[in-house]
């Protein structure tokens, strides 16, 4: 009996929602036939006649209504009967507009609440989506039936058909719906169950999407599944709710738009304008043509009319403005390139071009043509664009032409523009130190070549551009032809210098006091030092560097055959000679030859005796070697190579012997300076004679020295760093004290110490200064230079070597 009253009232319920949903399909679309057109679609919300109200579209609703899975319902709400088990669990969550369900009566956005209800199986339509428990049963199917228990849903009607008032849909009681067993069997209800579900999800997408692009109202195949109404209120199998405005505004973010070609085009169009002489403002007047021109495209690539059009000038208002001083064709190609950015650049046209952009501040026209005439110089041209540039002031592109200048001058000196230069111009070129020369004697006839192309106007110039020349050091021979020239023979002040630099060469040892800038060599004459290994990170560096003094830089130029460390290195014949060392497992007596020139070696005949730590000089044609270790002792014995007989020889022994020995030549005798004699450094010195085969003692130095490095200048010997350090000690006391000996007085005396203290450093004189290069400080193998200068008492820094080694081997060639 309770279980017929259910379905009686299962089927009131159903029929009353069904009347429901009749009249207000029936209401919607009355509505819609009087809507008038949308303004974002413009669709009037009137509908085809054919396509009213019929039966399917009200399934349909009802589907969509009724087909939402929900939870069963909650403890306050279970019906009475047996229908549910009080143990059943609460699965799914109960979705509405609102949220979550309570159980209890909860007014939803649209003013309808929640109410939960249990259902039998869907209709047999199949229209109507239910949510089935497989772990409840509702009851026996009957007897006729072939099953144990007849399969059924549970619907939880979520939403209250929008007819029905607010306080009906709240009055409505949760009671359950039971369809008879014989509507639907098990068997068939399992694939329905599994379309069903597969129609939910395809509910749940369609409804994610209508949520992102919400279709206008009158859109006729959109009606079944979105409301027209703007205050429409449902429920779904998703977790929000949509309350579709018919209203609804795009909404559309701010975008930005840039024109790739906005320039050019624009200047393209105002080029035409330019050549249809179309609003043009202002006319340039150059010599005999007058150029029309925009005033803007003027001022904004040029900041010598922008000054003229923007300030409070006479030009400023002027219609016609002339031009004085500029090129009327190079003024026309400007204008043009205001327009265009684009310039031909011609050798005919380039110095007016120039002269023109330099005039209109074109600063990168004036780039693009001095870049130009840089790829131009020549021998044969580079003077006069050196003058050009001088006169326009173009600095960068001055210094390269005067570079190029004094690179290439023993080319530049034979071409006409050398001879027609003015008398200042050849005073600055004469009077450089950056001149490459090979020898001084080479200037002196570029000079006389200029004096004699304009003999009786040039030849009163002659001594004061001679004085520019370093007669000094100028061989004697050359100098006795000098005094019988004719163009110097008449002028007094001419054989004034001339016997200046003959008293240079005859009386040596007043040297030092007739220095002056005639005495200085230029850079070029003086040759190339070269850096032969050393020790370095690698615990042997075989790698030769040359120092260039023009440029201040030094480069890598050939490797040794071998590793070589504390070994000796002579200069003979423009040659470098590498004698002795040891290669970190035995003392060595090879002798190797360099020649910088065609930058090869060649082996020589070996020593008679095995040296490392030995010194290497030339005196008078033939090379010594002296002292030295032989690997088991340290030596005092000396050989002599004999470059015509192509042997070795010994000669008298010192007195001490010594390794690590500084060995330099002074007034045709060879010095040898400080060392280690096994025992402790030394400070004492001696000197060979070779006409007389014999040592003599000199003056000690005043500190002891092992590393020490020695050159020689204007008849003094000069010591420089080392160590001092007892053979019992580890600790060596590094130096950075120099001495300078006097063999006249026989005295040494100190002079400037060096910036650093340096042991095992290279010292060579290069020009008339000596240069310390590398060394070892204690810490590290020193990259750095240093050069002296002895007429000021001045060490500076030059350029550092390529790669930090001590003990190097330092030597100048003349190249």
């Amino acid at each position: 009996m309770e279980r017929s009253h259910s379905t009686r009232r299962l089927r009131d319920l159903r029929q009353q929602c069904t009347r429901a949903l009749v009249t207000k399909t029936i209401t919607d679309h009355e509505a819609r036939r009087s809507v008038p057109a949308s303004p974002i679609t413009g669709v009037s919300g009137m509908s085809n006649p054919r396509k009213d109200f019929d039966v399917k579209q009200i399934l349909r609703i009802r589907w969509r209504w009724f087909g939402h899975p929900t939870s069963p319902p909650s403890p306050g709400n279970q019906p009475s009967g047996d229908l549910f088990n009080s143990s059943s669990s609460s699965g799914g969550s109960s979705r509405g507009t609102g949220g979550s369900s309570s159980g209890g009566d909860q007014p939803s956005l649209g003013g309808c609440s929640n109410s939960n209800a249990a259902a039998g199986a869907s209709s047999s339509n199949g229209n109507s989506s239910t949510n089935i428990n497989n772990n409840r049963k509702f009851g026996d199917s009957g007897p006729n039936s072939g099953h144990s228990a007849a399969a059924a849903a549970v619907v939880v009607a979520s939403a209250c058909p929008r007819s029905m008032s607010q306080q009906e849909c709240r009055s409505s009681p949760p009671a359950p719906w039971v369809f008879p067993a014989h509507s639907r069997s098990s068997e068939s209800l399992e694939p329905l169950l599994q379309q069903q579900q597969q129609k939910q999800k395809q509910q749940q997408q369609q409804q994610s999407t209508r949520i992102k692009d919400a279709p206008a109202p009158g859109d006729e195949e959109n009606n079944n599944n979105v409301e027209s109404d703007s205050s429409s209120c449902r429920t779904s199998n998703s977790s929000a709710t949509l309350s579709s405005c018919a209203s609804m505004e795009p909404c559309v973010s701010d975008e930005h738009f840039q024109a790739h070609s906005h320039a050019e085009h624009t200047f393209r169009r105002m080029e035409a304008y330019l050549r249809t002489r179309k609003l043009c403002d202002v006319v340039l007047l150059a010599g005999d043509r007058r150029i029309p021109a925009h005033r803007l495209v003027l001022s904004s690539v040029s900041d010598y009319f922008a000054a003229m059009f923007t300030s409070d000038v006479r030009e400023a208002k002027q219609e016609e403005i002339k031009m004085e001083g500029v090129d009327p064709d190079a003024l026309w190609v400007l204008v043009q390139y205001a327009y265009t950015g684009r310039l031909e650049l011609r050798e005919d046209t380039i110095e007016s071009l120039l002269s023109a952009a330099c005039l209109l501040q074109l600063s990168a026209v004036v780039q693009a043509c001095c870049s130009y005439l840089m790829k131009q110089l020549h021998p044969s041209n580079c003077l006069g664009i050196r003058s050009f540039a001088d006169a326009q002031g173009c600095l960068d592109l001055h210094k390269v032409a005067h570079n190029y200048t004094m690179e290439h001058f023993m080319e530049v000196m034979r071409h006409q523009e050398f001879l027609l230069l003015p008398t200042c111009e050849v005073e600055k070129l004469l009077a450089s130190d950056d001149m490459n020369v090979p020898e001084e004697e080479t200037v002196v006839t570029a000079l006389l070549s200029w004096v004699r192309h304009d003999a009786p106007s040039r030849q009163s110039q002659l001594p004061a551009l001679l004085a520019h020349i370093r007669l000094p050091l100028l061989k004697p021979q050359f100098l006795a032809d000098m005094e019988a020239n004719p163009l110097l023979r008449d002028s007094v002040e001419c054989q004034r210098l001339v016997m200046e630099a003959m008293k240079y060469h005859l009386l040596p040892e007043r040297r030092p006091l007739l220095q002056s800038p005639r005495t200085r060599p230029r850079k070029a004459t003086v040759g190339a030092l070269f850096a032969v290994g050393g020790m370095d990170a690698t615990k042997g560096a075989t790698s030769i560097e040359q120092y260039c003094l023009r440029r201040d830089t030094w480069r890598q130029v050939a490797v040794m055959s071998g590793r070589r460390l504390q070994f000796g290195v002579a200069v003979l014949d423009d040659r470098l000679y590498v004698v002795g060392g040891r290669d970190g497992l035995k003392t060595l007596n090879t002798v190797e030859c360099y020649n910088p020139r065609s930058k090869s070696w060649s082996v020589m005949p070996p020593m008679s005796t095995h040296r490392h730590g030995l010194g290497v000089a030339v005196l008078e044609g033939p090379m010594y070697a002296v002292g030295g270790h032989d690997g088991w002792s340290y030596l005092s014995t000396v050989e002599r190579w004999d470059p015509q007989a192509r042997q070795w020889s010994f000669v008298a022994s010192m007195a001490t012997p010594r390794s690590t020995v500084g060995v330099a030549v002074l007034n045709s005798k060879l010095y040898a300076v400080g060392g280690r004699d096994g025992s402790s450094c030394l400070k004492s010195v001696e000197c060979f004679d070779p006409h007389t085969n014999k040592w003599s003692s000199c003056a000690p130095m005043s500190k002891r020295r092992g590393g020490v490095g020695v050159a020689t200048w204007n008849g003094f010997l000069y010591a420089i760093g080392g160590h001092d350090a007892p053979a019992s000690s580890l600790a060596s006391r590094l130096s950075d004290c120099v001495e300078r000996y006097d063999p006249k007085t026989d005295m040494w005396t100190a002079v400037a110490p060096m910036s650093l203290s340096r042991d095992a450093v290279g010292v060579c004189l290069l020009g008339d200064r000596l240069y310390a290069v590398g060394g070892y400080d204690g810490q590290v193998y020193l990259n750095t230079v240093e050069a002296y200068d002895p007429q000021t008492n001045e060490w500076t820094q030059v350029a550092p070597l390529c790669l930090g080694r001590a003990g190097a081997c330092v030597v100048a060639v003349k190249l």
